[in-house]
């Protein structure tokens, strides 16, 4: 009898760079295999029209329509993966998807008599389960939110399982946004968002440079800190907040950072390093104000994007001195690929009817079997 699922798991953060795929076993003691793994650019013109309507730019017929084109890329994406495996399409147990997140509501919002939180992934699952042909379960957020949570983070839940408490260890994701999830035995397992990660670096990259990202912090380590800007930023109110707590583009947008712009140094080089301090300062001081009362760190472990960013981790270690860090790769999973990973746990404890959400990590009141099915 076969003692595992074979998965195709799907995840597109807010930096809307690709759509990632990961192929993998899960087996029933929880231990995982990668098998390959498969990436698809977003064109650039579906790239725009997403970071559009993230920024609350566009109407309600381009979020319809973008619905279903994204749906489309995610199919194609999971037909592009397995033609390169040469795996058959009927050996594959089910599709997780996490869809790509245009809008965040955290917090609780209020019209006529009726308070709630609420969010949106595009990325419709009937359009990936028809266009593949193999069952997808996606849309993990809302039960979460309907239960009171703040529909993030999610990724803590495979955190645990995929890291175990051997150690005390802070699991750090730097995506678009920074979030982090304490795994440790003097308290139970928390989370949130730090706060923006990649986002308004790649943004003012994009607007000073032309270019995507900035390539192993190589631009950053030419400029130098401007410490006046960088004390007006950390004044942002997200910060001091305690969690549970998330965000995303709906504050860290490009309005936002057209604002920041206002009051920021000349040298285009300043701006990039400051801002890769900003996202190393804002990631160690919700350490020391968040986690170090509850318990000590052993070490640090960095996915996402930002696990290559040279600059940046130099920069969190002048912060903390004796922060140990490490990377997801020293645990065997790739840093692009932790998160979709973590969305393949998801969608297997959705299909066994198990509970998949952390409630000391969402607010939410109760645990809740997260995830819905198109077959």
């Amino acid at each position: 009898m076969k003692n595992f699922k074979t998965i195709v798991s799907l995840m597109s953060g807010t930096s809307v760079d690709s759509i990632d795929s990961c192929l993998l076993k899960i087996f029933d003691d929880l231990s995982f295999e990668i098998i390959d793994s498969y990436s698809l650019d977003y064109p650039v013109e579906i790239k725009k029209k997403i970071l559009s309507l993230a920024n609350n730019i566009g109407n309600i017929r381009d979020v319809c329509f973008m619905n279903f084109v994204v749906g489309e890329l995610f199919a194609k994406t999971v037909n592009n993966l397995l033609k390169k495996t040469g795996i058959k399409y009927c050996d594959i147990d089910f599709i997780s998807s996490h869809g790509q997140t245009i809008y965040h509501i955290p917090f609780e919002q209020k019209i006529s008599d009726v308070s709630t939180q609420s969010t949106l992934q595009i990325g419709d699952i009937s359009v990936i389960s028809h266009k593949t042909g193999i069952m997808t379960v996606g849309d993990f957020r809302t039960k979460d939110m309907a239960a009171g949570g703040q529909g993030a983070p999610l990724v803590p839940f495979a955190d645990k399982i995929l890291f175990g408490l051997d150690k005390n260890r802070l699991i750090q994701n730097i995506g678009g946004i920074s979030n982090v999830t304490v795994l440790s035995k003097n308290c139970d397992i928390f989370a949130f968002d730090n706060g923006p990660g990649n986002m308004l670096i790649d943004y003012f990259v994009r607007k000073l440079y032309d270019l995507p990202f900035d390539k192993d912090g190589e631009i950053a380590s030419k400029g130098k800190i401007d410490e006046n800007w960088l004390k007006k930023l950390l004044l942002e109110k997200y910060y001091s907040l305690n969690p549970p707590k998330t965000t995303g583009r709906e504050l860290f947008n490009n309005e936002y950072a057209e604002k920041i712009y206002q009051s920021a140094p000349k040298k285009k080089e300043d701006i990039i390093a400051t801002l890769t301090a900003l996202t190393a300062k804002v990631i160690t001081d919700s350490y020391i104000n968040f986690i170090l009362p509850k318990t000590n760190i052993d070490e640090v472990v960095i996915g996402g994007g930002g696990a290559y960013n040279k600059t940046l981790i130099l920069y969190m270690k002048n912060y903390i001195p004796d922060l140990i860090i490490k990377t997801h790769e020293d645990f065997g999973i790739p840093n692009k690929l932790k998160e979709a990973v973590a969305f393949a746990y998801l969608g297997y404890f959705t299909l066994q009817k198990q509970p998949n959400n952390v409630p000391s990590c969402t607010g939410a009141d109760t645990n809740v079997v997260m995830g819905k099915i198109s077959y």
